[in-house]
């Protein structure tokens, strides 16, 4: 027990001598330059980007309102595979930090024995050993104090992966579910223009027979309403191909999907976005990569501590009938205590070359850390001017649109009056049919970009998240 005593005192000592050598010291952020990380302080007029406020933070129901798309989201995040995956990484990490905290216990073992023996046809007799050993490493260097950091770094970075793959999936569905509407809509543009000019087929006709034009006008037109008419089972295969994509990813067979419509959609008028730091807490996958860098510097910590010493206390106790002549009687119990102190001494190389390496990955971590961040305002900055360049857009469009409808119904009566030639009615329809197809889209893009920005804000993650 003295002995036990002498090397519990002697590693005291040298944790206090070795403290400085950071095996003992929790890992740090490192300094992050954040200034200008969205570029642009005011992107649009209604997008702050240098407001505290911050729609990230919002519950994906209050961005979605959508109440169809609420359920699509909830099944999405019930059912969908990747979800699922991701949440048994985060059980198995879990488990594994459970098994890195009893690294602290001791270790219990029970290794009862029992035999029969019989010398030179004497009576046969039965011995027996009941011992229960022990053993305990002090964590004199922080090994296994830097194996529990580890552990937790990585289960948080699994946490983090789950809410970075929730927040996708969100967003994923809500474009899937757009993309379904602006398709709908653009079939339904499409199948009412078709109608429009197989009427207006009959017209020409009629004024063919009425001497008002001629067979050329006749045939030109046929032809705009076959173009016409032959876009429109392109536009019902995409519509079928989104609803197949949408349904996998719900983890349904390919299937109709239920939904809205394109004009009913409304998405938050006030996009705030927040100051560039709360990107390191908000994005799953910035805290991802931070805790990767955690998970680093502890790891560097470990191939630290295999320079020193191993304290390991071990005992052993138990109860036996046979003792040889260290007992008289039999059935006694037995105790025994040892400390043995190992140190390295041949290894020292591979040491050398396992700090090494682990000092390089924590400067890859850290590199890519920084990426990461600078990824995430991209991709802020991005939708911020996305959001701007398709309102913009959007506003000369519908002008277009508004232009062209009343060129479509001047060049009509024109023609109808002889001053005007079927040509320019078919070239006005024409421009208004792919005018309203891209105002479609451009509202569609609108969408998009609020849902990008969303996304690229940290939204849909869990709020309240749970901290082991």
């Amino acid at each position: 027990m003295k002995r036990i005593l002498l090397y519990t005192v002697c590693g005291l000592a040298m944790l206090t001598m070795f403290n400085s050598c950071h095996i003992y010291n929790k890992y740090h952020r490192p300094d992050v330059d954040v200034e200008g990380l969205f570029r642009d302080t005011v992107a649009a007029g209604d997008t702050l980007a240098a407001d505290s406020l911050n729609m990230g933070n919002l519950p994906w129901e209050e961005v979605f309102t959508d109440t169809i798309l609420q359920n699509l989201i909830r099944i999405g995040l019930e059912k969908n595979s990747d979800l699922q995956s991701a949440m048994l990484q985060v059980e198995a990490a879990q488990a594994s930090f459970n098994a890195a905290r009893l690294a602290f216990l001791p270790t219990l073992n029970l290794t009862p024995q029992g035999g029969v023996s019989s010398f030179d046809g004497s009576k046969a007799s039965w011995t027996y050993n009941a011992p229960v050993t022990a053993s305990w490493e002090i964590d004199i260097f922080g090994r296994v104090l830097n194996s529990k950091r580890n552990a937790k770094a990585v289960l948080m970075q699994s946490e983090a992966y789950e809410q970075a793959v929730r927040t996708q999936i969100i967003a994923t569905i809500a474009n899937g579910y757009y993309t379904l509407l602006m398709l709908d809509k653009q079939l339904a543009v499409t199948e009412e223009t078709a109608l429009l000019w197989e009427k207006s087929v009959e017209t020409i006709k009629a004024m063919k027979i009425g001497g008002m034009t001629n067979e050329a006008a006749v045939a030109q037109s046929e032809a705009n309403s076959y173009m016409i008419a032959a876009s429109i089972p392109a536009l019902r295969q995409q519509i079928r191909e989104a609803e197949n994509s949408l349904s996998t990813l719900l983890y349904q067979a390919p299937q109709s999907i239920e939904r809205g419509t394109f004009e009913d959609q409304k998405l938050p008028e006030m996009l705030q976005v927040g100051v560039p730091v709360q990107l390191l807490s908000n994005r799953p996958d910035v805290r991802s990569a931070e805790l990767s860098l955690a998970a680093a510097y502890y790891t560097t910590n470990i191939a630290r501590s295999a320079f020193y010493p191993n304290l390991v206390i071990s005992g052993s106790a138990g109860w036996t009938n046979s003792a040889g002549s260290m007992i008289v009687n039999p059935g006694k119990v037995l105790l025994s205590a040892a400390a043995s102190l190992v140190q390295p001494i041949f290894n020292h190389g591979s040491n050398v070359a396992n700090l090494k390496a682990a000092k390089a990955q924590q400067k890859m971590a850290a590199i890519n850390f920084q990426q990461t961040i600078l990824n995430a305002g991209k991709e802020v900055s991005n939708a911020l001017y996305q959001i701007q360049t398709t309102k913009e857009t959007l506003v000369n469009r519908n002008q277009q649109v508004a232009s062209l409808e009343r060129a479509v119904e001047a060049t009509e009566s024109l023609m109808k009056l002889g001053t005007s030639t079927y040509l320019e009615v078919l070239t006005a329809q024409q421009s208004l049919l792919n005018a309203q197809l891209s105002q479609i889209s451009d509202s569609y893009q609108c969408m998009v970009a609020v849902v990008s920005l969303y996304h690229a804000l940290g939204g849909g993650r869990e709020i309240e998240e749970n901290t082991k």
